[in-house]
């Protein structure tokens, strides 16, 4: 089980990483928000409330990738604008969660934060999930990368989310937080970079 002394090793990396990363990448944010709200006609800033460490509610930033309609799960592509498509494929449109990691709501490596509904609602033993921060990426976030391309080929994508998906990824959540390492977030997050 992960331990507070590894929680502060973990927030230190974070701080540390996103200082070195920003510089290079705040021109690019800058640019794809502007780009982004030509796009969509709309502020290119997309925040929204997801649940975080211990239950706490957070804004997540992104670049905005959708035009204004009804999105529904599983077909959010079709919602996509052409630059849109582009960002989400590419997880662009996430650059502006190094904002997130710098604030403290997120770190690189953990769950993905979820909307209410899901990780606020965990119970009993799945509750350890919410002992770290979520994160950009995670095993998880891996296997489930082509979510939307999964879902999209269901009958009821909202149904197979909470009762396949979510139910698969509190599982894997739940072991990384009991087989946490440093090491182990490293290894993640070069996955992340070379799987793409």
């Amino acid at each position: 089980m992960i331990t507070k002394k590894q929680l502060r090793t973990k927030r230190i990396f974070d701080v540390l990483l996103v200082l070195l990363l920003l510089p290079f990448f705040i021109l690019p944010i800058i640019a794809l928000v502007i780009l982004a709200t030509f796009d969509t006609k709309k502020y290119g800033v997309f925040t929204q409330r997801r649940v975080g460490q211990h239950g706490k509610i957070f804004k997540i930033y992104k670049i905005r990738t959708l035009k204004e309609e009804k999105h529904l799960l599983g077909h959010l592509d079709r919602s996509a604008t052409v630059l849109g498509k582009f960002l989400r494929h590419t997880k662009l449109d996430e650059l502006p969660q190094l904002f997130n990691v710098i604030k403290g709501d997120m770190s690189f490596v953990g769950p993905r934060p979820d909307i209410e509904g899901f990780a606020d609602k965990l119970e009993d033993d799945d509750r350890i999930v919410l002992l770290v921060k979520p994160g950009i990426t995670g095993e998880a976030t891996l296997k489930y990368k082509e979510e939307e391309l999964l879902l999209n080929k269901q009958k009821d994508p909202e149904d197979y989310n909470r009762r396949v998906i979510w139910v698969d990824k509190v599982k894997i959540n739940k072991n990384y937080v009991r087989n946490y390492s440093f090491y182990l977030d490293l290894k993640l997050i070069l996955k992340s970079i070379f799987s793409r």
